[in-house]
């Protein structure tokens, strides 16, 4: 799949602008790092260049072809370090090869190596030949840039492990489905490359055995379907960002943090406090505490937030259902007519950088206002529900307790916001059998629902868009960019129109926007249907039917501007009565504790 994204600042500046700490010696690790950073920029160029040089003529496709992998593998080797370093160039040489839209309203057109990849594969396109030589003299601009960057900065050795162990999730979550090659299809050769360019980098600290057998197993001859992902990530990946957090810790390196989703401290992906459940909050004191939960619980399931004072978060959300309500659409506050789509979960809610299928509300506490004010929802105005909250006394005590302040004469919007987001963001549960597997339990999952989780980042290609290991549409490892697709969601089940919500085109224009929706969650899936920003599929055989036959465009809908691969999946009953057994092993086994 490709997608268009929304890319949120959370933490950019940090990557973008390296503290100068100290001055370094030419002998050190850093040092030496960076002038193979230099060096391996300059291999990079010289491949461009060898690309540049080449007939740009369909009898000379499969030269161009080999060239081409030659210029991805010498990209693969720096990586690790333009992605964390220099991200928004890193972002114009390998980023989707679609347009996509920032928060600012600013649409980046694509370019790089995913759109040339397009040019040359499964042959050259005679009729790009200028494009392609524009892309090109692109590319060699941004590699210049690099090279610019890493002659001028000071690299420090926390930064360069977080970037490696980061790198080694990038190739968990991305590198093993052709996310970036989809076309050339050489994710595992691409991926070996990058361990041994982090291996040759850890080796200036220390030695980290588990770098071997993970490249050896990737180097392994097999097919993209029968790669056993499950495998590599147990019994290699893991192991290996183990070792990287043990080395760092034997050798004293300084422990400097910054906010951000994915914690700097995480072992592995699969770790019980990998993610931070705050991160997406507007500012620290926003975080969610015991006293705000507690509060946000009780005004969760209370009504007196509603215009007419019937209607609470709990009637569209119920806790029995996983937070959703089992219905096609939930009836607007007047009962007459249903509301505009599906009431998607809120587990793990907290850990999508936007909210809404329409990507509209930048936080946790702008979607609750969203809904409270919207007359079709709550239909709640917050000057009276603020002087009903403060005239009743165990809301007048909580609020003080919560948010103390001295000569309080009343209750701030802000806070009631603030304390229903802190109980959204205590329903963050990443505690599944799937996550009790990963861990190192073995008996926690079926051989067919191992066999599930493999068809899912392999054949099905459900991980090219819901991520591992949320399995929501932010992108991993920065978890800075909530997706949206443009899959063809029929008006009803086996239609052949569009359904006509225009989705994020309605709050940021561009065609290619129109009928894109947030890439949700698959977690919790066997406890939230009906499926989709309509509803339209009841069932989860429904939805795998829908991809594996290509989604709208597949079943003959007009969706010029689908995101989704249009080729069908070829997956067999067994094959998706497996992937279906999965989907169900990432339910949540325990919820809210308070």
């Amino acid at each position: 799949m490709r997608s268009i994204s929304k890319i949120i600042t959370l933490g950019l500046s940090v990557l973008l602008v390296v503290p100068l700490l100290s001055l370094q010696q030419e002998d050190t690790p850093a040092e030496q790092i960076k002038q193979r950073l230099i060096c391996q920029t300059d291999s990079l160029l010289g491949a461009i260049q060898l690309l540049q040089t080449t007939k740009m003529d369909i009898t000379q496709s499969l030269t161009l072809q080999q060239r081409f992998r030659k210029v991805r593998l010498a990209y693969k080797r720096l990586e690790w370090a333009t992605e964390y370093f220099v991200p928004l160039t890193a972002r114009q040489v390998n980023g989707p090869p679609v347009p996509e839209t920032e928060l600012s309203g600013l649409v980046i057109q694509p370019k790089g190596l995913q759109v040339i990849e397009q040019f040359i594969f499964p042959r050259f396109a005679q009729d790009k030949k200028q494009e392609l030589k524009d892309l090109l003299a692109q590319m060699a601009i941004n590699t210049a840039e690099f090279s610019a960057y890493f002659q001028q900065a000071e690299l420090q050795n926390w930064q360069i492990f977080d970037a490696v162990k980061l790198e080694v999730f990038r190739i968990e979550t991305l590198g093993l489905n052709d996310f970036d090659d989809p076309l050339s299809k050489r994710c595992f050769p691409e991926s070996a490359t990058a361990l041994q360019s982090l291996q040759e980098v850890t080796r200036h600290y220390g030695t980290v055995t588990e770098f071997d057998p993970a490249i050896r197993y990737l180097q392994q001859p097999t097919t993209f379907d029968l790669f056993d992902r499950a495998n590599f990530i147990t019994s290699y990946a893991n192991p290996l960002t183990r070792s990287l957090k043990v080395l760092k810790a034997r050798i004293k390196m300084p422990d400097v943090r910054y906010n951000r989703l994915l914690n700097q401290d995480a072992a592995t992906l699969f770790d019980a406090n990998a993610f931070n459940r705050n991160a997406y909050t507007a500012e620290p004191g926003d975080s969610a505490t015991t006293e705000k939960i507690v509060l946000g619980k009780k005004l969760f399931f209370d009504p007196i937030l509603s215009g007419n004072g019937k209607r609470s978060c709990a009637s569209c959300h119920n806790p029995n259902l996983a937070f959703t309500d089992g219905l096609v659409k939930n009836l607007n506050i007047t009962g007459r007519k249903m509301i505009q789509r599906n009431t998607p979960t809120l587990i793990n809610a907290a850990l999508q950088p936007v909210q809404f299928y329409d990507l509209r509300a930048p936080s946790l506490e702008d979607q609750v206002m969203a809904v409270v004010r919207n007359p079709e929802e709550m239909h709640g105005d917050m000057k009276i529900a603020i002087r009903k909250l403060w005239s009743d006394s165990s809301y007048h005590k909580l609020f003080s307790l919560t948010y103390p302040k001295r000569g309080r004469a009343g209750i701030d919007t802000l806070e009631v916001m603030n304390a229903l987001a802190s109980y959204i963001r205590s329903l963050t549960a990443l505690n599944s059998r799937f996550d009790a597997y990963m861990q190192g339990d073995k008996y926690a999952l079926k051989n067919a629902e191992i066999a599930g989780f493999n068809l899912f980042m392999g054949k099905a290609r459900c991980g090219t868009c819901h991520y591992l290991p949320l399995f929501n549409g932010v992108q991993p490892p920065r978890y800075m960019q909530m997706e949206a697709e443009v899959i063809g969601v029929p008006q009803k089940k086996n239609s052949k129109s569009i359904d006509p919500d225009l989705g994020l085109y309605s709050i940021q224009s561009g065609d290619f926007n129109k009928h894109a929706f947030k890439t949700t969650t698959v977690r919790n899936a066997a406890r939230t249907a009906p499926y989709m920003h309509n509803g339209v599929f009841q069932t989860l055989e429904e939805v795998i039917d829908f991809y594996n036959k290509g989604g709208g465009l597949g079943a003959k809908l007009k969706v010029p501007n689908q995101t989704l691969d249009a080729a069908p999946l070829h997956l067999s009953q067994k094959e998706k009565i497996k992937l279906i057994d999965f989907i169900k092993c990432l339910d949540s086994r325990q919820l809210n504790p308070y």
